[in-house]
């Protein structure tokens, strides 16, 4: 009996040690793919999974769809012949071991909607060999892994910590952010047995080069996800809202939180902008209120913070109206320069971005709107389709106001400084700007 039990776990812990484990990445989205290359970097062949045929067919020729991934590197692990994409999940059969990184959006009502992770789940039960390493990468609520993933898998008859092993470790990923990427970012790593969380700590162990913390469950690891994400929603809303106090007070937030930032202890500086954007902070604290809901808990101080992160959009536009109003301007038809539309800078993702809510306000109230954004070559919001022009001196020259959503670092500041009328910054852009009109959020 012990060698059946250990068995499996000392052949898969060995194939992965000598990098002889094929991996399969499923959803090449701003986690997934990058994660795949950096597996690759990593000397294993890795097989690519992806519903969506354009995405297959653009990393086939080695282009790219997400901007701070280097096409170089997609065109090399697939000359290499490290990198397979592929819409085909029978090629699940061939791989030792698999990753679900896959979207976890909400519905409208804002409860969980984990229909990806269920289909991935299900493709991975009629398609996987013995002996396989499954691990779900999506954030999602507690018990995902446990009560969703497992009953799917164990349809095979499979025993899980014997046949095939399942854990669950969020994924860390932070598009555009060259400091931390998925070599250098600690892992988190919870499994349905013993077995389950060593063989999957040697897999990130052989993959990444810091530490693989081992929690005592797939709960445990998913609720951290949670918390990551949702300290970061409180305290975002915390700026946001000290923001608009400091409005009325006539006090420069920014100045308060630098001079907040210089104690060395007990203070982590959060910056204001329009509201929350991405994949991460507006939706996973509604996965952490669905859940508390489930069990009769109502998290008061989430639910505060994502309706005062909501309310940004509307304060930016209040803002930009009288600012205008002091120019004996109105902001009805007023001629907009909108800088920015990705949900941060020096990236091409505008999933749940601010910028949009502040893009519908402001066609409500029938502004001739110019989108710029170089990382982007159409913007859409939930009532049209705008294509992104170039920052021009003749453009900045015919706006009432130039407003700054995203302070991606390749705009020219100058150009808008020397001819902008009027200029509302909700980023504090690093740039000293002159402009006897400037104003900051």
């Amino acid at each position: 009996m012990g060698s059946k039990i250990e068995s499996p776990i000392v052949t898969l812990s060995e194939q992965i040690k000598t990098r002889k484990a094929k991996i399969g990445v499923i959803g090449l989205g701003y986690v997934g793919l990058p994660l795949a290359l950096e597996i690759v970097n990593k000397g294993f062949q890795v097989i690519g999974f992806d519903k969506n045929d354009e995405k297959i067919d653009l990393l086939k020729n080695g282009q790219s769809y997400i901007a701070d991934m280097l096409e170089t590197n997609i065109q090399e692990a697939i000359h290499k012949e490290r990198f397979e994409p592929t819409d085909n999940f029978a090629k699940l059969a061939e791989v030792n071991v698999i990753i679900i990184c896959v979207p976890t959006p909400t519905a409208e009502d804002g409860t969980p909607n984990i229909t990806y992770i269920v289909d991935a789940a299900h493709a991975i039960e009629q398609n996987m060999s013995a002996d396989t390493l499954i691990i779900l990468e999506s954030t999602t609520y507690p018990g995902t892994t446990e009560d969703v993933v497992r009953p799917i898998l164990e349809k095979r008859e499979a025993v899980i910590g014997q046949d095939i092993f399942l854990a669950y470790s969020p994924e860390r990923v932070d598009p555009g952010n060259r400091n931390f990427t998925v070599t250098n970012t600690p892992k988190v790593v919870g499994g349905i047995s013993k077995s389950c969380v060593e063989v999957a700590r040697i897999f990130y162990e052989t993959v990444i080069n810091t530490n693989v913390y081992a929690v005592k469950s797939p709960k445990v690891a998913e609720m951290e996800k949670l918390l990551e994400n949702t300290f970061r929603q409180i305290n975002i809303a915390l700026v946001n809202e000290l923001s608009q106090l400091c409005y009325k007070m006539d006090i420069d937030v920014w100045e308060v939180i630098d001079a907040a930032s210089t104690k060395p202890y007990g203070f982590m500086p959060f910056t204001p902008g329009p509201g929350v954007g991405g994949h991460c902070i507006p939706v996973d604290p509604k996965y952490l209120l669905w859940a508390g809901q489930q069990h009769g808990i109502t998290a008061t101080l989430i639910e505060t913070a994502d309706k005062i992160n909501e309310s940004m959009p509307n304060f930016v536009v209040e803002r930009l109206a009288h600012y205008l109003i002091t120019q004996g301007k109105d902001l009805h038809e007023a001629e907009i320069v909108v800088i920015g539309v990705s949900y941060k800078p020096n990236i091409n993702d505008f999933r749940e971005s601010p910028a949009l809510d502040v893009i519908n306000i402001l066609r409500e109230n029938h502004c001739n709107l110019k989108i710029v954004d170089p990382f982007l070559e159409s913007v859409t919001t939930d009532e049209c389709t705008m294509h992104t022009v170039l920052l021009t001196k003749e453009l900045i020259l015919r706006a009432d106001a130039v407003l700054i959503l995203t302070n991606h670092s390749n705009i020219n500041y100058s150009l808008i400084d020397e001819h902008a009328a009027l200029i509302f910054d909700t980023r504090n852009t690093h740039y000293l700007f002159k402009n006897q009109n400037y104003y900051k959020l």
